[in-house]
């Protein structure tokens, strides 16, 4: 078995890009061993940690040890300084660029531009950011296409939870006409604390201690961040063509302790619920908002910040996926998920 060394340029360097680094180091020699996967990070470029490119490869235990101590690239010893994200991609011997760099999810920039140049150069791409995805999956898949290249962003949904690479490969063919979830583990962790006897305020305020919602929750409470979820669902699993703001969405700021109580009283759950379902004319309607789910369905058992998601099928019926939907490890986790599919497709042509 010949074994091609792939080539990997990081663009962002934060919680998610290092995590996947510190994996690549522990996994590397079984990653070899079991999957035939060789590599070297070449390049990193961050928008606040700076850069540095190394057409050999970087000493990745070096590197984070570093970033740990002073909080810079920079402080890197060799290697060409100074490069920006665009200038990463386009002009180091990377064969693969991993996009993790902060981005708007209005505009899905900077995050879209890095992708399209990744592909225009011909490299594969593998993201976690929801922007690129809910606002042009379509653009950007016909664009690899025609260049001959793969995308992948497993992250973008359930972090290290493979749900799309469940419904897209394991459930292929199975027909599904129908997803909905819980895709936003901060909503999910306030409505478990209020069960406990915990007000709305209180229970926030509680996940952002804990650092599961930040100081601006509004992206997580307000239903925003599920719905670019959804909207990457919608498009990718049944074919839809949604814009991110055209489903309703509406968050959990509305909820009260009396509702909590009364729902369990009545044998239901409250929890918000994503979802999209494909009609027999073709079109998608997609949806946000928070529903009483009965105790007796598999997403009313699933509290604290975990996700999951059930997927309507033609052939299997209702097939539930429960995991972490977010953090360092999962995450990174992700990107190796897709850097090993692109590697599978790509390695024996």
């Amino acid at each position: 078995m010949i074994i091609m060394v792939t080539r990997i340029a990081l663009i962002g360097f934060g919680v998610v890009g290092q995590g996947f680094t510190k994996i690549l180091l522990e996994q590397k020699e079984s990653l070899k061993t079991q999957h035939g996967f060789e590599y070297e990070v070449v390049a990193i470029s961050d928008t606040m940690k700076g850069s540095v490119y190394d057409e050999n490869g970087l000493d990745l235990n070096k590197l984070l040890e570093i970033v740990e101590e002073t909080g810079e690239i920079n402080s890197y010893p060799g290697g060409i300084k100074g490069w920006d994200s665009l200038k990463t991609i386009n002009e180091t011997n990377s064969d693969l660029i991993v996009e993790v760099a902060w981005t708007d999810l209005t505009t899905g920039e900077p995050a879209i531009s890095h992708v399209k140049a990744a592909i225009n150069c011909n490299k594969h791409c593998v993201m976690t950011n929801k922007g690129p995805i809910a606002l042009a999956v379509n653009e950007l898949e016909a664009l690899a296409k025609d260049k001959g290249v793969q995308i992948r962003y497993e992250g973008t949904v359930m972090s290290g939870t493979p749900a799309l690479n469940l419904a897209m490969l394991t459930l292929a063919g199975s027909g599904i006409y129908k997803i909905q979830g819980i895709i936003n583990g901060t909503t999910n962790y306030i409505l478990s604390e209020m069960e406990k006897g915990l007000g709305y305020d209180e229970a926030l305020k509680q996940a952002q201690d804990l650092g599961y919602a930040e100081a601006d929750p509004t992206a997580d409470v307000g239903g925003y961040d599920a719905l670019g979820k959804i909207v990457i669902l919608a498009n990718v699993v049944l074919g839809a063509n949604l814009k991110k703001d055209d489903p309703p969405c509406e968050g959990i700021t509305k909820i009260t302790l009396d509702d909590v109580n009364s729902a369990l009283e009545e044998g239901f759950r409250w929890k918000l619920i994503a979802s999209a379902e494909l009609h027999d004319d073709g079109s998608v309607e997609a949806s946000v908002a928070p529903k009483k789910v009965p105790l007796s369905h598999p997403l009313a058992n699933v509290m604290g910040p975990t996700n999951s998601l059930t997927f309507s099928t033609k052939y299997v019926d209702d097939v539930t996926i429960i995991g972490p939907g977010a953090g360092k490890e999962a995450t990174g986790f992700s990107v190796l998920i897709d850097v090993l599919d692109i590697h599978r497709l790509t390695s024996y042509k």
